[in-house]
């Protein structure tokens, strides 16, 4: 039978579509294009949850659920301040502490019962949150007087809780039953140099410990840098947790490492990881794992694929960010979780109630500046492009007073209205090397001004443009495109941040209507 060239032309095109198709509904990489790091996940039955870091935001260690291992939602805060009588927490006396607060959690679920645990640089402790309910709380605080670095919590099937920390030397020490002290007669080296299945010239030694059981074997992923090189999985096993230990290179590729393993009902296997992706943030990959040896191979042939067998992502809105009219019904929380303050406000100089379907932010004192002005409210900027619009009132400012838009990290950017004695006017203002620069300003003679802060992510782009417009309708370009660096200082993604600051006399206000996110 001969076969004509249109048909088999036509075959083709139907593989394609159909590959296409299957394509666009199977979950993409990212997973989340937005700063999820340090990415620690659990299954309940058919449900996931994954805490993760958000450092000197509050309330802090968002927990995060999922129906599929893709598309989430943050559901929970393990607190709403680590500590309150902290300068350097609370930016009072010129302290602030960025880059810091809590870091990389831990997440477990044992005998009914949820634990969520974390280490702070800043106050030298380790504090471990439980609850029977994740996703409403309460939750129990337990606090331990040492801050254990990247610490993996572990419940052993014969009872006994563990928890491995440190970097390049590995340390492990029982916990009692409660968790409420280590066993330091039980403290001891795990592994001498957990760095070494990664070469002689490490830059960044092995930490970020998640420990794991599958089968009766121990496996503990790392992360481990080398000099020249990149993030790099690490992977040790053993028979007993005393070991002997065996490691190996895991994976090495686009710098995707540091995270664990998850297993689904159905018994596919994947490896939750991130990959620092510049100003947008560390960002969460997923890979296939499959068993050989007993080892988890890790990706496929060695890559990270673009394409998994999972369903298909799904928008960040409304569940990682959303937009917010600040109209609240009886029953609704004043802020819905997708907002996170830096560092811990003053509950007392903002408001969602005193003028219904606004938020208020008052101003309390005198700041030197807007990275330590307290009570600015974030939301994370995403990718591969995203954009924050606000509109806001500002009648009530006080001479010396600037409130407006940012993007928030140690290289800022921001749109505001800066009142001075007898006027107002439009301002965008660019952080280099830690010095603001006013770029523009254009006078202001109404009082409700809209702003606009636009980011590209694309390609490692990390630009972002301010825009501000006198009626919602017609929009102007303000100043000039601004570079979006990550920096270690603040350790986290760019944020779009609502602000109001006094730099002159405290007491003024403004009033936000609305912020719209958008991709």
């Amino acid at each position: 039978m001969k076969i004509s060239k249109a048909f088999l032309f036509v075959m083709l095109l139907a593989v394609l579509v159909q590959t296409n198709y299957a394509q666009q509904n199977k979950a993409q990489n990212p997973v989340i294009f937005a700063d999820v790091p340090d990415m620690s996940i659990i299954r309940v039955n058919d449900i996931y949850y994954m805490s993760s870091t958000t450092m000197h935001m509050n309330p802090g260690v968002p927990i995060m659920k999922s129906n599929d291992l893709v598309n989430w939602k943050i559901v929970n805060y393990a607190y709403q301040t680590l500590e309150n009588d902290n300068d350097k927490l609370n930016l009072d006396n010129g302290r602030n502490d960025y880059g810091r607060g809590s870091w990389a959690s831990s997440l477990n679920y044992h005998n009914g019962i949820y634990y969520v645990s974390t280490f702070s640089g800043t106050t030298g402790k380790t504090y471990i949150f439980s609850t029977n309910d994740i996703e409403k709380g309460p939750w129990k605080q337990t606090v331990l007087n040492t801050s254990y670095h990247d610490h993996s919590v572990f419940f052993d099937d014969d009872g006994k809780i563990y928890m491995v920390w440190g970097a390049g030397k590995l340390q492990i020490v029982e916990l009692n039953s409660d968790l409420s002290a280590v066993k330091e007669e039980t403290k001891k080296v795990l592994i001498e140099n957990a760095s070494a299945p990664g070469g002689n010239n490490i830059m960044l030694q092995s930490e970020g410990s998640q420990l794991f059981k599958v089968k009766g074997k121990y496996y503990l992923f790392n992360i481990v840098w080398p000099k020249d090189g990149m993030r790099t999985v690490l992977i040790h096993r053993a028979d007993q947790i005393s070991g002997p230990w065996e490691g190996k290179v895991g994976l090495q590729d686009l710098g995707v490492a540091q995270g664990g393993l998850i297993d689904t009902p159905e018994g596919k296997w994947f490896s939750c990881l991130f990959r620092d992706f510049g100003g947008v943030g560390r960002i969460p990959y997923f890979v296939p794992v499959k068993w050989e040896n007993d080892w988890p191979i890790l990706g496929e042939n060695n890559k990270v694929p673009q394409n998994l067998d999972l369903p298909a992502n799904k928008s960040l809105i409304p569940g990682i960010v959303n937009s917010d009219d600040f109209n609240r019904k009886k029953n609704d929380p004043d802020l819905p979780l997708v907002w996170q303050w830096n560092h811990n406000p003053d509950n007392s100089l903002w408001s969602v109630k005193e003028r219904k379907g606004f938020l208020r932010l008052k101003t309390g004192r005198i700041d030197s500046s807007f990275i330590q002005a307290k009570n600015t409210l974030t939301q994370r900027t995403f990718g591969p492009e995203s954009t924050g619009t606000i509109v806001v009132e500002v009648s009530k400012m006080k001479e010396g007073d600037v409130a407006g838009l940012s993007l928030l990290q140690k290289e800022y950017g921001l749109i505001g209205v800066k009142a001075e004695k007898d006027s107002k006017k439009i301002v965008m203002i660019e952080a280099l090397n830690d010095i603001p620069t006013q770029i523009e300003s254009i006078p202001l003679t109404q009082d409700k001004i809209y702003f606009k802060a636009k980011c590209n992510f694309k390609d490692k782009a990390d630009e972002g443009q301010f825009f501000y417009s006198l009626d919602g309708k017609k929009w102007i370009s303000i100043g000039k495109t601004i570079k979006l660096p990550y920096t270690l200082p603040h350790f986290m993604g760019y944020r779009f941040g609502l602000f109001n600051y006094a730099t002159k006399n405290a007491g003024g206000f403004v009033d936000f209507d609305y912020f719209h996110i958008a991709d």
